[in-house]
């Protein structure tokens, strides 16, 4: 790829900034990852298209990368407010399970969801496999920003400059989804520690200094992004909520953690909302939609990434079932199109012919698009020109294709029109006795018996199948929505 200057937004500075790692020639991202006490929403794996979208441009850039998602098995209360329940306690005696196996389960859910949306798979440690450090972590800062109530130690945010810099209002209302608790110093100060109270037991808890109890959800991610990629790192990725309260907690207790040289990350940035017409969408509503819940329906997976693709990342993205047909209408004209290039894309790594002016006007308009803040929405029709465009040979075409899908991971050198032919759950037939139903119409047809072809037709649609006569994709049939 053309090394244009890579251009990220940094939302501490509010500003566009060059990339420029802090270990040459290696990029160290850290992203937040979900709290696995549920399944997780197509909103939340959003901020997973957007992490592994820039760790792919890092990576075609010729960065070693380095990433790491965490998981949240502990800590993490029912809302982002500093009270309240603890998500997995909670749903541990509401399915009558322990908590390490709803983290097990989930976990697992949501890496089979990563997979499906071709995200690159990170390293994804455990909150709870580094509880001890982070209790010494508490040790360390307590005695110059910490302080101790009934309910466990609190960070005293006074002792930090700029306090909540990251966020939009630098207010007592601004951070403040933290709730007010009896004896803290200041409205957003945060928990460091959180104590078991008297008479309750916890699934999960350990002996601290200050009691058995558990570690607030804001230390987790300062203590895991230090231990696996060292302070300061390049890059670290989140939800635009996270700017409000858990990241200004992070960066405080990177400060106080190290003398207040630095925030952690270098640059930090954040993808906005998926929004449905009845808002942002959120898991603590009880009704959310799964990746999952679009498979069922019939959509590959990957129609879902396209979909985020095409907005960049700092955009609010609108779902609807039509913006996501069309988003699956793109992806099979992409997956039709690198098709057509047949045996040459399979030659394409080995001795494909020295790219043109032309080619290389191509890529490096496509770099420039992914070098600008990652605007994969101004790349994604460079790539359909450059398929569409006669001048280039097939086979300088075929490895164009391989570099640009390495940057948005769609797959379009693997994928077959097969694979995007999802049945609903509502399907009865296999697409085995699905093509025979065709080849049954097709001779109805050319016998010109129309009764029997309408009647084939009927049962198809019947079965969840609907025949697509004259479609100018040229796809026989689809599964109905």
């Amino acid at each position: 790829m053309i090394d244009a200057p890579l251009l990220l937004y940094n939302s501490l500075t509010r500003s566009l900034e060059p990339f420029t790692p802090v270990h040459p020639g290696e990029a160290r991202v850290y992203s937040c990852g979900p709290t696995v006490y549920n399944y997780q929403h197509i909103g939340n794996m959003r901020a997973y298209v957007f992490a592994d979208t820039l760790g792919r441009v890092l990576a075609c850039k010729g960065y070693k990368l380095t990433h790491v998602i965490n998981i949240t098995d502990v800590g993490h209360l029912t809302s982002d407010a500093d009270a309240g329940e603890d998500k997995m306690e909670r749903m541990a005696a509401t399915q009558g399970k322990s908590a390490w196996d709803i983290a097990k389960f989930y976990q697992a859910d949501f890496e089979a969801d990563l997979a499906r949306l071709n995200v690159r798979k990170p390293a994804h440690p455990r909150a709870t496999d580094y509880v001890e450090a982070m209790i010494d972590w508490a040790k360390s800062i307590e005695a110059r920003h910490c302080y101790q109530l009934d309910g466990g130690l609190y960070f005293d945010t006074a002792t930090v400059p700029d306090y909540g810099r990251l966020a939009r209002a630098n207010t007592d209302a601004g951070e403040s989804r933290i709730d007010p608790v009896p004896g803290k110093r200041n409205p957003v100060d945060f928990a460091i520690w959180r104590t078991t109270p008297p008479g309750e037991t916890r699934q999960m808890e350990w002996d601290s200094p200050w009691g058995r109890g558990a570690p607030g959800w804001h230390l987790e991610c300062s203590v895991m992004s230090k231990e696996l990629l060292g302070h300061p790192f390049d890059i670290h990725t989140g939800g635009i909520d996270h700017r409000e309260v858990h990241h200004p907690c992070e960066i405080a207790q990177n400060q106080a953690h190290g003398a207040c040289a630095h925030s952690g990350a270098r640059i930090w940035m954040h993808n906005n909302f998926l929004i449905d017409r009845r808002g942002k969408m959120s898991k603590s509503a009880g009704d959310f939609l799964r990746l999952q819940t679009l498979v069922d329906r019939g959509f590959h997976p990957l129609s879902y990434r396209l979909m985020c693709l095409q907005a960049h990342y700092r955009s609010e993205l609108e779902f609807t079932w039509d913006n996501l047909a069309a988003a699956f209408t793109r992806l099979k004209r992409l997956v039709m199109a690198a098709q057509k290039l047949g045996d040459a894309r399979a030659g394409a790594s080995r001795d494909a012919p020295s790219p043109g002016t032309v080619a290389l006007g191509y890529l490096t308009r496509f770099d420039e698009a992914v070098s600008d803040d990652l605007n994969t929405a101004g790349a994604l029709p460079v790539l359909e020109e450059m398929l569409a465009d006669k001048r280039i040979e097939a086979e300088i075409k075929a490895d164009l294709l391989v570099t640009m899908d390495a940057a948005l991971g769609l797959e379009l050198t693997t994928l077959t029109r097969a694979d995007l032919r999802v049945r609903p759950t509502s399907g009865t037939l296999t697409e085995a006795e699905i093509n025979a139903s065709l080849a049954d119409r097709k001779a109805a047809r050319a016998a010109k018996d129309f009764a029997m072809s309408d009647r084939i037709r009927d049962d198809l649609i019947a079965a969840g199948v609907e025949v697509m006569d004259g479609d100018p994709l040229g796809w026989d049939w689809r599964p109905t929505l």
